[in-house]
């Protein structure tokens, strides 16, 4: 059975830091790229980045708005995707999915915001960014 389960969301203040992390179980996690996809509240799902294979394949990307801010890793030994948040802001504020898809060609994997075109979504955890 897979299983995507997201972990260090909290309540911050504007300009802090967190580090989220995302674990999965019951898949080959070194053939998936990994993403982070957050939804604020009233909104779409928006986003906000992905990581290839390995940390050393290819150049993550991110949405405009979190870029110099955000960073994303992986530890495949550990199963684990991770997304390191700096200089929080209140736009931030959001349930963070972790997300996977299968890598096709050596290269080619979906990132975006359409949770169906995803293999696998996680449930979520949520940051709010607030003083």
């Amino acid at each position: 059975q897979v299983h995507l389960v997201e972990s260090g969301g909290a309540l911050v203040q504007p300009g802090g830091s967190l580090t989220l992390s995302c674990t999965a179980s019951g898949f080959t996690f070194s053939r998936f790229a990994m993403s982070w996809v957050r939804q604020a509240p009233g909104k779409e799902f928006e986003w906000v980045s992905s990581i290839h294979v390995r940390n050393d394949i290819g150049i993550p990307g991110y949405t405009n708005s979190v870029k110099g801010r955000f960073t994303i890793s992986r530890d495949n030994a550990k199963n684990t995707v991770f997304l390191q948040m700096n200089n929080l802001k209140p736009e931030d504020t959001a349930m963070y999915h972790c997300a996977a898809a299968e890598v096709y060609g050596g290269t080619h994997y979906y990132q975006g915001e359409q949770k169906d075109l995803y293999d696998y979504w996680g449930q979520g955890t949520q940051v709010t960014v607030s003083s």
